[in-house]
């Protein structure tokens, strides 16, 4: 899966082979492909190549800045769970800090990003990963970082 980076970018693409460099979200590109690396580098921790890929990816979502939504798929909130699996891979206090800005950015801006862009804001506004219920949850997990899974998804 590291082949497939955008050489140009380091972002993955939202399907094999499609040549759109478009999306960095937790659902496709390189924030779940953070997370999903960062499992990759503590499963096998002799290889570097799986904790070097996580960090690039990580720097990937942190330079394409903050998404219009909330929620987990697609949202600030989970692109902030990239930062606290790499923090928990690393130990290093960048991250955690990265994944507060993102929180924080919530906290005074998630009631009105809930409809954005969303033609089912009403209907998803307080769903897991659609919604605000993804923000509630990365609130919690930045109580204790080191903790930190993300929903449904990290074991």
């Amino acid at each position: 899966m590291m082949a497939t980076r955008f050489p140009h970018s380091g972002n993955y693409p939202s399907s094999e082979g499609n040549p759109r460099d478009k999306f960095v979200h937790w659902s496709h590109g390189a924030a779940g492909m953070a997370i999903t690396l960062c499992k990759a580098s503590q499963v096998f921790p002799g290889d570097r190549e799986f904790r070097d890929a996580a960090i690039e990816a990580g720097e990937v979502v942190w330079k394409n800045g903050l998404l219009k939504k909330v929620g987990l798929a697609d949202g600030v909130a989970g692109n902030a769970y990239a930062f606290l699996s790499l923090y928990r891979l690393t130990r290093e206090t960048i991250y955690e800090g990265r994944a507060k800005a993102f929180a924080s950015f919530l906290y005074h801006n998630g009631r009105e990003l809930v409809t954005v862009g969303d033609t089912h804001g009403a209907e998803h506004a307080y769903s897991l990963f659609q919604g605000l219920a993804g923000t509630a949850c990365l609130w919690f997990d930045l109580h204790v970082p080191e903790n930190a899974r993300f929903p449904g998804y990290e074991l």
